[in-house]
C-alpha cells in the first residue's frame, strides 16, 4: 500500500522533510496548502525575494527538496466555502496562477478541491493533472461519483465507507468501468456521519474573518465532547471509521494509496512510522488520529495492541480485549 502525506509548515528542527523522503518509495504523494501567494506568473517576483525567515519561503524549501527527491505533491483547494467569491473570475485567475507557479518549480502531479467549480477549471486548462474530489465532499455512492465524474478525475471515498468492503468494492469496480480511481483516508478521527461536520468545516473555511470577531460562543470537536460522555469511551470502535496500520494490508488491491492526516497532529513521525515504516503501532492508537483523541480521555487509554479486528458479514469490526 501507498500513503499521501499531509504537509504543513513545521517548527524548525523538524523531521517531516526527511521522514518522507526516508519512506518515499512507500509514499505516493505529499499534499498540502499553497503558503506562497504569487501575484502572477513571474515567480522569481514571489519566491527569490522572500526573507529566509518567512513561512512560505521556508515552504519553498521543503517543497524544493521534495521534488528533488521525485516526490509528487498534491496540491489542495480545499475550503469547506469560498465565499462570495466561489464563482468568480477572480478566483479562478487566483486558482490558475497558483498551479502554475507550483507546476513550474515543483513535481505537481494533482489537485484535491471540494468545489465542482475548481475541479471544472482545472480540467479544462489543465487536462494533465489528476483532479480529485476531497473527502469533505462526501462521496459515498456510485450516483454521487457518476454526478460528477466529467469534472473529477479520482475520489476520496466518504469516511463511513472506510470499513464497509462490500461498498467499496462496488465503488471500485464503477472506478475501473469509467477510468477513475479511488482513495481513502486512513486515521480520520471523525465521528461517522457527525452532525457538526459541515459547520465545523465552514468554521474552518472562514478563520482568518472569524478571528477578527467578538466571538460570543467557541465551538471545539464534537467527537471529543461525544466520547466524554458517561458510557461511550467504546463508540470510539463503533462510531469512527480510522483503519489500523495493523489492518491497511485488507484494502489491497481496492485503493492504490491511503491518505494519512499529518497536516495538524503534531505526532506524525509517529503516524508516518506506524502505518509506513512499520505497519503496526505500540501505544495509544487515538493518538494517530486527526483529531487525535488520546490526550483528552486520559486517564482512559486505548491500548493499540489490546484491539481485536474481525471481518464479518463483509466489514471491518474493531473492540478493545483485555
Amino acid at each position: 500500500m501507498l500513503f499521501s502525506v499531509g504537509y504543513s509548515i513545521k517548527p524548525k528542527g523538524s523531521t517531516l522533510i526527511d521522514l518522507i523522503i526516508e519512506n518515499k518509495g512507500r509514499i505516493s504523494e505529499v499534499y498540502f496548502t499553497l503558503g506562497i501567494q504569487p501575484s502572477g506568473r513571474d515567480a522569481d517576483s514571489v519566491t527569490w525575494h522572500l526573507s529566509p525567515l518567512s513561512s512560505s519561503f521556508r515552504q519553498t524549501e521543503d517543497l524544493i527538496r521534495l521534488s528533488k527527491a521525485g516526490v509528487d505533491l498534491n496540491l489542495l483547494f480545499n475550503a469547506n466555502c469560498y465565499g462570495a467569491g466561489a464563482q468568480s473570475k477572480a478566483l479562478f485567475k487566483k486558482v490558475g496562477e497558483d498551479i502554475d507557479y507550483v507546476k513550474e518549480h515543483f513535481s505537481l502531479r494533482s489537485v484535491t478541491t471540494t468545489s465542482p467549480l475548481i475541479a471544472k477549471f482545472i480540467k479544462e486548462h489543465y487536462p494533465d493533472i489528476d483532479v480529485r474530489a476531497s473527502v469533505n465532499i462526501g462521496i459515498g455512492s456510485i450516483c454521487a461519483a457518476d454526478a460528477v465524474s466529467e469534472y473529477f478525475d479520482s475520489f476520496y471515498v466518504r469516511r463511513e465507507l472506510n470499513r464497509d468492503f462490500n461498498a467499496l468494492r462496488e465503488f471500485r469496480a464503477w472506478c475501473d468501468q469509467n477510468g477513475k480511481q479511488m482513495y481513502l483516508l486512513a486515521n480520520s478521527g471523525c465521528l461517522n456521519n457527525c452532525p457538526a461536520a459541515t459547520f465545523h468545516n465552514n468554521l474552518v473555511a472562514h478563520h482568518s474573518e472569524i478571528s477578527f470577531k467578538d466571538s460570543q460562543y467557541l465551538f471545539g470537536q464534537l467527537c471529543n465532547a461525544y466520547l466524554h460522555k458517561e458510557g461511550k469511551k467504546q463508540a470510539i470502535f463503533t462510531d469512527t471509521n480510522f483503519i489500523r496500520p495493523e489492518d491497511v494490508h485488507l484494502y489491497e488491491g481496492l485503493v492504490p494509496a491511503m491518505k494519512l492526516a499529518t497536516r495538524v497532529n503534531d505526532r506524525y513521525e509517529e503516524i508516518i512510522r506506524a502505518y509506513i515504516t512499520d505497519g503496526h503501532y505500540h501505544g495509544n492508537f487515538a493518538g494517530l488520529l486527526e483529531p487525535p483523541h488520546d490526550q483528552d480521555l486520559l486517564p482512559f487509554v486505548y491500548d493499540n495492541q489490546k484491539v481485536i479486528s474481525r471481518v464479518e458479514n463483509g466489514k471491518l469490526i474493531y473492540s478493545q480485549g483485555e
